[in-house]
């Protein structure tokens, strides 16, 4: 991602390290060989992101607020709509598990403990932690209204965990409001203030601020790896135009405007997928 940044990098890279004191070049050029070796490859996509966070460490932060969560909440185990929610879960599990290992990239799902959960609220949402951990409200039910339907919404949610979009915001957040410390030092120096960073890194904080969970860009992405992964568990990605219709009438009151908004315009999403379509057919199977 560094890289890619222009012909005058080197010419800027140069006059900053002259501006600074020969005890402060060090940590300058450490400072950009962490960056160029902290920048990743999103699967399928090929875009560079920068992720400063171990997986290890996100992971186990994932879990635990995964259990917490799950504790506060009323769990649904004993009915259709539940185990719909597990059966299309174990199905896109079970494609992104084919994917990455069709590819030989099945470390990149190292350390994931795979779980589908409904939980009682009227919230028309859903989402997953690092790990595999998914939620789904019952308020996301008549939007989904069968299993091709949640298909698109498991798809879509579990394709911004293994994209790492999370790990992606939390390592903006750390750079941003913390000075790009090490999550570690973050966690013992300021327990608070990195755990709500944690949280609204990966959807379940606030979402008015200065970081935003999820980025139109990240969004985008998130619905072409999604379509994919659905079409890959058996399921018609056509269902997804179906599906975004649906939410889009379900909506109350007026979307903000486009450029406002960390998601894509319903109308601009639509016409995207669309798009994508074609590519996620040729994964299809019945």
């Amino acid at each position: 991602m560094l890289l890619r940044m222009g012909i005058n990098l080197k010419a800027v890279f140069l006059k900053r390290l002259k501006m600074l004191r020969v005890e402060s070049r060090y940590f300058f050029l450490s400072s950009i060989i962490v960056l160029i070796i902290s920048c990743q490859t999103v699967p399928i996509t090929g875009r560079q992101q920068l992720i400063l966070v171990p997986a290890e460490t996100v992971l186990s932060m994932s879990f635990t607020s995964y259990r917490d969560f799950l504790s506060e909440h009323n769990v649904i185990t004993d009915t259709e709509e539940a185990l719909m929610v597990k059966r299309v879960g174990l199905q896109i599990q079970h494609a992104v598990e084919r994917y990455f290992d069709g590819r030989n990239m099945s470390h990149w799902l190292t350390g994931y403990e795979w779980e589908f959960n409904l939980v009682e609220d009227e919230s028309i949402n859903a989402w997953c932690m690092p790990g595999g951990k998914v939620v789904v409200y019952t308020g996301m039910i008549p939007i989904a209204k069968d299993d091709t339907g949640m298909a698109v919404v498991i798809g879509h949610e579990v394709a911004h965990a293994v994209a790492r979009h999370g790990d992606e915001r939390l390592s903006q957040g750390l750079l941003a409001e913390m000075g790009g410390v090490a999550l570690s030092a973050a966690l013992s120096q300021k327990p608070k203030e990195t755990n709500e960073l944690f949280m609204t890194a990966y959807g379940l904080g606030a979402q008015i601020g200065f970081l935003l969970p999820y980025s139109r860009l990240q969004e985008s992405e998130a619905d072409r790896l999604g379509m994919i992964f659905m079409a890959m568990g058996g399921y018609d990605p056509h269902g997804a135009v179906d599906f975004w219709k649906r939410l889009t009438s379900a909506k109350v009151g007026v979307s903000p405007p486009e450029f406002l908004s960390t998601h894509p315009a319903d109308e601009t999403r639509i016409r995207s997928i669309e798009k994508l379509i074609p590519e996620a057919m040729r994964y299809y199977r019945k």
